[in-house]
């Protein structure tokens, strides 16, 4: 039973985030993440700018986690918000900034770690909407008897 200032925020015992790290914001301090693709076309966004559904999505999750993140779990929340079209949010540009200077102790400059990021980021998306719409067809382990 934790009260909330938005009436929106997630309160059930089995919400959770698609990802926690340590050190992104602040040396082992804990962050999460929640990740969020929207189609910028579909008719809840069409007569708002990229950037505006881009910021209204991010202040939505904010609103359903970021209250109980930082009061229960004491910890950092950063929604990551993609368009369709691989626009990403302004949470999400500060948020792959700070990974590619926490890659700093590589000889690669920022914007290449930027860049190298975002297309590691594009193929696991790729892949994980690959699975999800034609299934697993990978090798099935049978089990042994």
């Amino acid at each position: 039973g934790e009260k909330f200032k938005y009436k929106t925020a997630n309160t059930d015992d089995q919400a959770r985030l698609d990802v926690s790290a340590r050190g992104v914001w602040v040396d082992m301090d804990k962050t999460f993440l929640d990740i969020k693709v929207f189609n910028s076309r579909a008719d809840s966004n069409i007569k708002k700018s990229l950037k505006s559904a881009l910021a209204s999505h991010e202040n939505e999750k904010k609103r359903m986690y970021n209250a109980r993140i930082l009061e229960v779990e004491k910890a950092s929340f950063t929604p990551i918000v993609f368009s369709t079209t691989g626009t990403m949010g302004r949470e999400a540009e500060r948020f792959y900034r700070r990974l590619a200077v926490l890659s700093g102790k590589t000889k690669q400059s920022i914007p290449d770690a930027v860049r190298y990021i975002r297309q590691r980021l594009s193929f696991c998306l790729l892949k994980t909407l690959i699975v999800s719409l034609r299934g697993y067809r990978g090798k099935t382990i049978t089990p042994f008897y």
